[in-house]
């Protein structure tokens, strides 16, 4: 377990500290539950009726929040970002490996870094190039002439096909599946030809992959993704794909082939992003949103409709279906006012 002093912490963030420095903490909680020993965070002021009853050791707060603060306070610009610079530092999540266990199946041409782990069952095939630092959960295949840069974490059960590379300090959960073919066939009359997928997977520095998250080669060129790119849980990625720099997309997206998506984009839960169009850099889509088109402009987009009541849902969906009938009406009254207009020479 890591103890660090507030002093400390407020060194490695910049933070002003208010209070004893030589308080020590050792865990990380919410504001409602943290007792002694713990550091919790403001960072939303409906929820200050909490920092007001804390038995937390310290918040991480805002200037602004500081009288309202009974107990030791780091004084942040940020305090959700600030707590998670100190939740890695307090990490108590164990590793995938510890060492090489004596079921790992290894092959002898790959290259494996002595400071690699791997789990129970874990298979290196052949031309594997593993980095320094790297752990491989129980159950992993590790495919022909894939490359795995140093200090990624692969949790057990992922399954990472041949010619994949992944960059350094990426973490990928159990599940994940990367370089699957992607979904490419030919029809001649009626009968699926398979089209052999020759490209690959290449993973950027520092991105994190879901669980069962798919990502899949690409047919003849690779499948891309940046530096700094988060994928939830359920994504699929098909082949050719292609995600910027730090953009994150949440779970059950699906995102089809040839699709380029620019940096610092942020894409909601269950959405549909059709093949063959490009996002431009910094768009956001609101969850259960279907994108058909190219987006070319940065901003906020939309389409999924919310919930409401059977009744209403009901009453709306019947109008839709009336919507044709009412548009001709409407240019029936407009053609009729504009006929009249010209009679009185208006």
């Amino acid at each position: 377990m890591s103890v660090y002093t507030l002093q400390t912490l407020a060194e490695h963030l910049g933070a002003q500290l208010h209070g004893d420095g030589a308080v020590e903490v050792s865990a990380v909680a919410t504001l409602e539950d943290a007792q002694s020993g713990q550091i919790t965070f403001l960072s939303n002021a409906k929820y200050r009726k909490f920092l007001q009853q804390t038995k937390a050791s310290a918040v991480l707060i805002k200037a602004e929040e500081l009288e309202f603060c009974p107990v030791a306070a780091l004084i942040v610009k940020d305090p959700y970002v600030a707590f998670a610079k100190v939740a890695q530092l307090l990490d108590t999540t164990p590793a995938a490996a510890d060492g090489i266990h004596p079921t790992a199946i290894v092959d002898s041409s790959a290259q494996i870094d002595p400071t690699a782990q791997l789990g129970p069952y874990v298979v290196v095939s052949k031309d594997v190039v593993i980095g320094a630092g790297v752990q491989i959960g129980a159950g992993s295949f590790i495919g022909e002439g894939a490359s795995i840069a140093a200090d990624c974490k692969i949790w057990p059960k992922v399954s990472i096909y041949h010619r994949v590379r992944l960059g350094q300090r990426c973490i990928v959960h159990s599940g994940a599946v990367l370089g699957a073919d992607g979904f490419g066939f030919a029809n001649e009359r009626g009968q699926w030809l398979k089209i052999p997928q020759v490209g690959t997977v290449i993973v950027g520095d520092d991105c994190e992959i879901g669980a069962n998250t798919t990502i899949d080669r690409g047919a003849i060129g690779d499948t891309l993704i940046g530096n700094n790119v988060i994928l939830d849980n359920q994504v699929q990625i098909a082949h050719n794909v292609q995600i910027g720099d730090h953009s994150c997309i949440a779970g059950c997206t699906v995102v089809a082939g040839s699709t380029k998506i620019g940096k610092y984009c942020v894409i909601g839960g269950a959405c549909a992003i059709t093949g063959h169009i490009e996002i431009c850099d910094a768009v956001q889509i609101t969850g259960m949103s279907m994108i058909t088109k190219a987006i070319t402009e940065k901003g906020i987009y939309s389409s999924g409709m919310p919930a409401t009541t059977n009744l209403e849902w009901r009453k709306n969906n019947a109008r839709y279906r009336q919507l044709e009938q009412i548009y001709q009406r409407l240019r029936d009254v407009e053609q009729e006012l504009a006929q009249s207009r010209n009679v009185t020479g208006e």
